[in-house]
């Protein structure tokens, strides 16, 4: 699928570990001054992708089901649901992050809004969650991309699992801060087509244009295979 794509390299922000001991952290300083923590890649970030899925054109009914890939403290789902979306799933691999988006939401008084524990490596977790008419990632594709042990197996895992997801007429809306819209296309070609590029801020260095972070729609493909030899899956 991406025997062109360079990996990125290892980082500890690739493991469970780091995240689980950031969320505990997240979750202390929430109970004792409200601190609902860190927006990944910034609040305007959000806002643009829950602007995008609003959007009346691009066919997203309220009561269709969203589901929220590695979604942290929640708020991506708090700010939909906001926005009248009603049939929310939010996941994370982290137990930390879960108690942490509960509270969150029980905060905000959302009690539709339904988390759940699931490691996103897991074909058998994945396949119990059913078929969402959205799926949405802000950053835990570039976290898997950075595992220190196989990032290339668990990306390719990854994109399996999501295919797996999405219904057939859904939007896969991806962002991505380590990968470049060319990148991406390579990466989930084959499963995945693009349908469109959520507009991001640009800045310029020299005579090069480019953006901050990357944020893309895919549908799937008219014709694909779902790879067999992900091989073994590391945490």
């Amino acid at each position: 699928m991406d025997e062109e794509i360079e990996e990125l390299g290892g980082s500890v922000l690739g493991t469970k570990h780091y995240w689980e001991k950031s969320y505990e952290l997240e979750l202390k300083n929430f109970h004792d001054h409200g601190d609902c923590g860190d927006i990944w890649f910034d609040e305007d970030c959000q806002l643009r992708i829950a602007t995008w899925i609003g959007n009346r054109e691009n066919n997203i009914k309220l009561d269709d089901s969203i589901i929220d890939l590695g979604c942290g403290n929640g708020m991506m789902l708090i700010e939909l649901a906001q926005n009248g979306f009603e049939n929310l799933t939010g996941i994370d691999y982290s137990p930390k992050a879960i108690e942490l988006a509960k509270a969150i939401c029980k905060e905000h008084k959302y009690p539709n809004i339904n988390y759940k524990v699931v490691d996103l490596m897991s074909e058998s977790e994945v396949t119990a969650l059913g078929k969402f008419k959205v799926v949405h990632d802000k950053g835990t594709y570039d976290a898997i991309s950075i595992h220190p042990t196989d990032s290339k197996t668990m990306r390719k895992s990854y994109i399996a699992n999501v295919h797996r997801l999405l219904e057939d007429n859904g939007l896969f809306v991806l962002t991505s801060c380590n990968w470049t819209k060319c990148e991406l296309v390579k990466s989930f070609g084959g499963l995945f087509e693009l349908q469109t590029v959520i507009p991001s801020p640009k800045f310029k260095f020299g005579n090069k244009e480019g953006s901050v972070v990357t944020s893309v729609v895919f549908g799937k493909a008219s014709s694909f295979a779902i790879p067999t030899d992900v091989g073994p899956i590391l945490q």
